[in-house]
């Protein structure tokens, strides 16, 4: 099958648009007809290798449509269904089995190294070329073949087009809240970066009820959305002498909890030297590897934790579905990031998301 397909070919390069031949999927495998891909900083990161995976590829790793065709061994879904897809995981390691597949054993492996399960790609040039896969789905594509780990199920009453997102950043960010943190009814939360990321944690903390919610970001416009969102206090660096010193004011001697999301190292000590005793940072931001950040050890001595996170520590084919359903309630209106382009404009989308005049853009497909 032949498909318009958005791909990379070397560092840095804008995206270009081609036909690709797609393969059918093999056991244990979907092919999705893709609807809509949100356009996330991971891919944009990979595209510009500071994760090195293997290029040609085709990026995109929050893709939403409709099953076309499942291959020999597939229960989960049917043709017909419609489905968000997520992360690739094995699902026999000892995270996996412990469900925990987030922390999958060889996670690198399966969503960065260019191919799938198998060792094999399923895009191809129409010279026969190989075209890396990503993420396990490579949705900026107008089919995909996919695990049937990737795939989750989600209700039909809902615009497919918005959902797609579900499967990293807003995952992550809710998720960061939810199900890492777990913070208690009243305690103090502090976001830094005011991106899909780290709004998705606002709203989230708001589910919670969470009594301090404070958003840091450079951006004003952003911070005053933040507020529309839920946050009860903002920061802009830009304008107060100590970061630190003003979240210690608000939150009359640290925050409980603290999530950094900008993949700035002095942002991350920050984060850590913002907490009370007690108190937990989460880090989510992904800066280029081998990137080091230098932390007072005196001030994790104070019973405090600092911790990683990926995909917001979920089972998608929970965590999905719980959140669609906080979206229908009107209790996590996360469309309001959204702005949708055609795949044609996506280099466009690329460019407003790097520069923070789209939150969350979402490429049309078919």
């Amino acid at each position: 099958m032949l498909t318009k397909a958005a791909f990379t070919h070397g560092k840095g390069e804008p995206f270009q648009i081609d036909t690709l031949q797609v393969d059918d999927p093999k056991p244990g495998e979907v092919l999705v007809r893709i609807v809509a891909a949100g356009i996330c900083h991971t891919d944009l990161i990979v595209r510009d290798q500071y994760y090195p995976v293997p290029l040609p590829a085709v990026l995109g790793h929050e893709g939403s449509g409709i099953v076309e065709k499942v291959g020999d061994g597939v229960t989960s879904v049917t043709p017909g269904d419609h489905v968000v897809l997520s992360f690739a995981s094995c699902g026999h390691c000892k995270s996996c089995m412990t469900g925990r597949p987030y922390a999958c054993q060889t996670f690198y492996e399966l969503n960065f190294t260019g191919t799938m399960h198998d060792g094999t790609c399923r895009l191809h040039k129409e010279d026969g070329t190989d075209v890396a896969n990503f993420f396990g789905q490579s949705s900026f594509s107008g089919y995909a073949v996919v695990s049937e780990r990737n795939v989750v199920n989600v209700p039909k009453d809902v615009p497919l087009e918005l959902l797609g997102p579900l499967g990293c950043g807003i995952q992550t960010g809710s998720g960061a809240v939810l199900n890492k943190l777990k913070p208690e009814i009243g305690s103090s939360m502090v976001i830094f970066g005011a991106g899909s990321v780290g709004l998705s944690a606002l709203m989230a903390s708001k589910v919670a009820h969470c009594g301090t919610i404070v958003t840091v970001d450079v951006q004003d416009s952003r911070l005053e959305f933040a507020k529309e969102l839920g946050a009860t206090h903002t920061i802009n660096p830009k304008n107060v002498d100590n970061v630190v010193e003003e979240i210690h004011k608000i939150t009359e001697g640290g925050a409980d909890y603290s999530i950094e999301t900008t993949s700035r190292p002095e942002v991350l000590r920050q984060a850590v030297d913002s907490l009370a005793t007690l108190g937990t940072t989460v880090i989510i931001g992904a800066p280029a590897l081998g990137t080091e950040v230098s932390l007072d050890v005196n001030t994790i001595l104070f019973e405090k934790k600092v911790t990683g996170l990926l995909l917001g520590s979920s089972i998608p084919q929970i965590f999905i579905p719980q959140l669609i359903e906080l979206y229908k309630q009107g209790k996590f209106p996360f469309d309001k990031l959204v702005k949708y382009y055609d795949l044609e404009d996506i280099n466009q989308a690329a460019e407003d998301s790097e520069t923070g005049v789209t939150i969350k853009p979402i490429v049309k497909i078919s």
